[in-house]
C-alpha cells in the first residue's frame, strides 16, 4: 500500500477533513502525518482512522506541532534531541515521546525522525549552488566540500553523543507504546546522522525498536554532492529499512513528484519488502494530477501493474 505524507496539502487547510479527503480523492487509502500538522487537526484524523475512513501508517516527527508554536515554524528540526543545551533537548524528547503516542493513538506503527544537528554553520545550499551551475568538478567545489567535512567531523562526536543518548531513552519509551523509530536519512551535512553514524545507530540499537528510513531525495542529493553513494546507503543499511520516503530529484530540488526527476526507483526494488511503509513526499508546487501520475508509476514499478487495474 501506498502513502501520502499530507505535507503535500496540510498548509493550505485547517480542516483535517478536507485535508484527508481531498488525499483519497487522488486514489489512496493511507497517509503519513506531516510535522505541520496541529493537535485539533490530528485529533480529526484520528477519530477518521478509528472509523476505518483512512489509515495512518507513520507520523513524521513532531506531530502535532509542538506547543505554543504557529504551524509554520513547526519544523522537525525546531528543537534538536544532538541539542548540548539540555531544557532544549528535554524539549525535544518531550514532544516526540508526544508523537510517538500519537502514533499509537492513530494507529500507526512507525514515527519517523530527525536526529538534530551539528551545531556549525551550514554550507550545503553553497555546495548546490557550484553544482547547479554546472561546477562540481571544479577546484571551489571540491574545496567547499573538503572544508565542510573538515568543520562537521571536528565538532560531530559531541552531538552524536548527545543524539544517541536522546535515542536510547526514546527507544525504551517506543518500545513500551510499541512503536517503531525510522532514522532517517538526511538533507544538510551538518544533519545527524551521516551516512556512517546511520550504522553506529543502528549497532547501538540492534534488538531494539530502532530502525533505518530511506529518503530517496535525500540520498539522491547525498550521491550528487559526493558525500555518500545512494546505493550505499540501500546496500549497507536496506535490511533493517523500516520505511522510505518516495520523491524524486531535479538536480538538487527534492520533493520532486516520483515521475518526474533522474532517480529509477526501479533500484529500490531489491530492497523492499511486503511490509516497507512506503510514503510518497512530493511536495507542493506538486498537483494533484502529478500525484495520480506517479502512484500509478510506483505501483506499476512496485507490484508490476498498473494501479488502475
Amino acid at each position: 500500500m501506498l502513502g501520502l505524507s499530507t505535507s503535500w496539502n496540510a498548509a493550505g487547510t485547517n480542516s483535517a477533513k478536507e485535508l484527508i479527503f481531498e488525499i483519497k480523492a487522488l486514489g489512496f487509502q493511507a497517509v503519513e502525518l506531516s510535522f505541520n500538522l496541529d493537535g485539533p487537526q490530528v485529533e480529526q484524523i484520528a477519530c477518521l482512522a478509528k472509523n476505518n475512513e483512512i489509515t495512518v501508517l507513520s507520523l513524521h516527527n513532531f506531530c502535532p506541532v509542538p506547543d505554543a508554536l504557529p504551524r509554520e515554524e513547526a519544523l522537525p528540526d525546531v528543537y534538536s534531541l544532538a541539542s548540548s543545551d539540555e531544557l532544549e533537548r528535554s524539549l525535544a524528547l518531550r514532544y516526540t515521546k508526544r508523537t510517538i503516542d500519537t502514533a499509537r493513538k492513530t494507529g500507526a506503527m512507525a514515527v519517523v525522525l530527525h536526529c538534530g544537528r551539528v551545531e556549525i554553520p551550514d554550507r550545503t545550499r553553497q555546495l548546490i549552488g557550484l553544482y547547479e551551475s554546472g561546477r562540481s568538478d571544479c577546484a571551489e567545489f571540491h574545496q567547499l566540500r573538503r572544508q565542510m567535512l573538515q568543520e562537521r567531523e571536528a565538532r560531530a562526536a559531541a552531538f552524536l553523543s548527545h543524539a544517541l543518548k536522546s535515542i536510547e531513552e526514546l527507544n525504551r519509551y517506543a518500545g513500551k507504546q510499541k512503536v517503531l523509530l525510522g532514522i532517517e536519512t538526511r538533507f544538510y551535512l551538518r544533519e545527524i546522522p551521516s551516512f556512517a553514524e546511520i550504522g553506529i545507530i543502528l549497532r547501538e540499537f540492534k534488538g531494539g525498536n530502532i530502525f533505518y528510513w530511506h529518503d530517496t531525495g535525500h540520498a539522491q542529493v547525498m550521491d550528487n554532492l559526493r558525500f555518500a553513494l545512494h546505493k550505499d546507503y540501500l546496500e549497507a543499511y536496506g535490511p533493517r529499512m523500516l520505511g522510505v520516503h518516495l520523491h524524486n530529484v531535479v538536480g538538487c530540488l527534492d520533493h520532486q513528484p516520483p515521475h518526474k526527476g533522474s532517480f529509477d526507483f526501479k533500484r529500490l526494488l531489491p530492497y523492499l519488502k511486503e511490509d516497507t511503509i512506503k510514503i510518497i513526499e512530493a511536495h507542493s508546487p506538486a498537483t494533484a494530477e502529478d500525484l495520480k501520475i506517479s502512484k500509478n508509476y510506483l505501483e506499476e514499478i512496485f507490484h508490476g501493474r498498473d494501479a488502475k487495474s
